[in-house]
C-alpha cells in the first residue's frame, strides 16, 4: 500500500535498563494490530528482543526496529538498548527517528541511565514524550517521578494525563486535556471505557489542568495573551498549541501506564501519531563544512603521511628529520 510521508512516525523508546521500554514496545506493536499476542520479555516471547542472548539477559542489547498502523498513519518503532554497555548503539541508531518517548520506571524515578538517552535526544532536538511506566507496580508513585522528571529535564516535563488509583488499584487515566477518564479492563486487551472524571479528583484534576494550560500556551503568543487576560480558550485552540508545542519542543508531555497491562498505551500511540512530526517536518541536519577541521595527519605533525592501501606492505611512519 502507497503511504505519503505525512503518515510516518518515526519514534525511538529509550530508557534505563529494566524500565519496560520493551514491554511498551510489545504492546504498541500488539494495539496496532501487528501481532495477535501481547509479547513478553520476562517469558521470552518478545518480538523485539530475539536474539539468544537478549532472551537470556532479558535486556535489549541492539536496537530493533518493527512498525504497526495506528489511525491511518505507519508507526516505525526504534526499540533501543538501556543498557550502559550498548547506549552507543541507542545514540547512532536516534538519527533516524523524529520523535523519542522517554520510558521512566514509576517506581524507580529518573536514573542515570534516563538522563543519558534524554541528552542523546536533546542534541539532537528531537521533541519527547515521557511515559511513566509500571503505575501497577507495587511503590509505584506518580507524582513523585514526575517532580523527580521536572528537575531533570531541560524542557518543561507537562503531566496531561493523571493516573486513576495505583499499584494494585491502577485502572486508567484522566486526560486533562479533554476532561475525560479512560478505565481499563486488566487483561491486556488495551480495551477501555470512556468515562467522567472521578469526583473525588476534582481539585486534583483542576490544579493540574491549569498547569498544563500553563506551559502549552507559551507556545501560542496570542493565546498566552488571551490566558493572562483572563479570556476563555477554547479546547480546540488549546490541542492545536499543545501539539505544536510539543513540535517546537517547548514542552514534554507526560503519561503514565502499565505496558504489561497495556494501559495507557492507546492514549501513547495517539500522542505520538498527532504530536511527533512527519520525516518532511523535521528541520535538515546540521554538518561541519569540510576542510573545517583538522585531519587525522594534520593533528600528526612529526610524522609522515599514511601510505595508500597497495600490495606492498604496510609500514609504520618513521619520524621526519
Amino acid at each position: 500500500m502507497e503511504r505519503k510521508s505525512e503518515q510516518l512516525r518515526n519514534v525511538g523508546l529509550v530508557a534505563h535498563v529494566g524500565s519496560g521500554k520493551t514491554s511498551l514496545a510489545e504492546a504498541m506493536l500488539f494495539d496496532g494490530k501487528c501481532s495477535s499476542r501481547l509479547g513478553s520479555v520476562d517469558d521470552g516471547t518478545s518480538s523485539m528482543d530475539f536474539e539468544p542472548e537478549e532472551v537470556k539477559r532479558k535486556i535489549t542489547i541492539s536496537t530493533a526496529i518493527h512498525y504497526c498502523d495506528w489511525k491511518k498513519n505507519a508507526l516505525n518503532i526504534i526499540d533501543t538498548p538501556g543498557d550502559d554497555n550498548f547506549l552507543s548503539d541507542t545514540k547512532f541508531a536516534l538519527q533516524a527517528a523524529d520523535g523519542v518517548v522517554v520510558v521512566v520506571d514509576a517506581t524507580a524515578g529518573v536514573k542515570v541511565g534516563t538522563e543519558k538517552v534524554r541528552d542523546f535526544a536533546d542534541e539532537q532536538k528531537l521533541p519527547q514524550i515521557i511515559f511513566i511506566n509500571k503505575m501497577d507496580r507495587e511503590r509505584a508513585d506518580f507524582y513523585a517521578v514526575v517532580e523527580d522528571v521536572s528537575k531533570a529535564f531541560r524542557v518543561k516535563p507537562t503531566p496531561v494525563f493523571l493516573p486513576i488509583g495505583s499499584e494494585d488499584k491502577f485502572e486508567g487515566l484522566v486526560d486533562l486535556i479533554k476532561g475525560k477518564a479512560y478505565r481499563y479492563s486488566k487483561d491486556g486487551s488495551g480495551k477501555f471505557k470512556e468515562s467522567e472524571p472521578p469526583e473525588d479528583m476534582a481539585d486534583e484534576i483542576s490544579e493540574w489542568r491549569e498547569k498544563a494550560i500553563e506551559n502549552i500556551v507559551e507556545a501560542n503568543d496570542d493565546l498566552m495573551e488571551k490566558y493572562l487576560e483572563g479570556e476563555e480558550i477554547k479546547s480546540e485552540e488549546l490541542e492545536k498549541t499543545f501539539v505544536q508545542a510539543i513540535k517546537a519542543g517547548i514542552v514534554a508531555p507526560i503519561l503514565c501506564g502499565s505496558a504489561t497491562l497495556n494501559i495507557g498505551v492507546p492514549q501513547l500511540m495517539t500522542l505520538i501519531v498527532d504530536g511527533f512530526p512527519a520525516p518532511l517536518e523535521r528541520a535538515p541536519f546540521e554538518g561541519a563544512r569540510p576542510g573545517a577541521t583538522r585531519s587525522f595527519n594534520e593533528s600528526l605533525p612529526r610524522t609522515r603521511p599514511f601510505p595508500a592501501l597497495s600490495s606492498r606492505p604496510w609500514r609504520i611512519p618513521l619520524p621526519a628529520n
